[in-house]
């Protein structure tokens, strides 16, 4: 007897967002230099018994970065990091605070836009993505722990949603930017315990319910609200000035 349809996607739910955690997690590893460019990855076995998956959620997760061109195959060697290739669009590193607060005041004019076009945009697959990243920070903050992975995760489904590959093209090549202000506000959050944490998951939740109303001009509002305060953690409401001199 074969399954409904509605069986299928019950049990293929859960193992996409199985294989989505492993991705974020290989990802930010890889990121952060845990895995130096063209060292080999631990293998499969290893890797499926330190996340606690099957084998096909890790594989899955894995193809993802090879997609991605964050990992590469060696035929019958394993995976292996890939050395980052320059993008067509690119951003120096972030080197000073300044740097935090300009890549905050791109992210105000770009990703309010893109609540605006994923209200409008979305279909029922970008939903289900956006929701599941929104689980995994609820996940967390019951926890007491921030994710930036899943973080990030729910505002590049926000990007995809707007079915403009330049919102999404120019969110990723800033990923290293925003993680870096992530991972600080993160920490700011866990400082302040967690009534914080909870907070910034409702700012989170309210947004993805207004895209899912289809309520643009709320979800750009909500996610203007979000930055600005992520930002002003960070910054205690002391905005360093970027006024340009005059030359002399």
């Amino acid at each position: 007897m074969t399954e409904s349809k509605e069986v299928k996607e019950t049990k293929s739910k859960p193992r996409r967002l199985l294989a989505d955690k492993v991705y974020h997690s290989l990802f930010s590893r890889i990121s952060n230099g845990d895995y130096p460019v063209n060292q080999r990855l631990p293998s499969e076995h290893q890797l499926s018994e330190e996340f606690g998956v099957s084998r096909p959620v890790l594989r899955s997760a894995l193809e993802k970065l090879r997609e991605e061109g964050v990992i590469y195959a060696r035929q019958g060697a394993g995976n292996y990091v890939r050395a980052p290739s320059v993008s067509p669009v690119g951003f120096a590193r972030v080197e000073t605070l300044a740097d935090i607060q300009r890549c905050y005041e791109f992210r105000l004019n770009l990703e309010t836009e893109a609540a605006v076009l994923a209200a409008e945009r979305h279909n029922s697959a970008i939903m289900a993505d956006l929701e599941e990243a929104l689980e995994l920070m609820r996940t967390a903050t019951g926890s007491l722990v921030h994710r930036e992975d899943a973080d990030f995760a729910f505002h590049i489904a926000i990007a995809k949603a707007t079915n403009n590959h330049y919102f999404e093209a120019a969110m990723r090549a800033l990923r290293e930017h925003i993680y870096v202000g992530m991972q600080m506000h993160g920490q700011s959050l866990l400082n302040e315990g967690g009534k914080a944490l909870a907070f910034v998951f409702e700012e989170h939740s309210e947004i993805c319910d207004a895209i899912r109303l289809r309520d643009g001009t709320l979800a750009s509002q909500l996610m203007r609200s979000h930055l600005e305060h992520s930002r002003d953690r960070l910054f205690g409401g002391g905005l360093i000035d970027l006024r340009m001199p005059d030359p002399s």
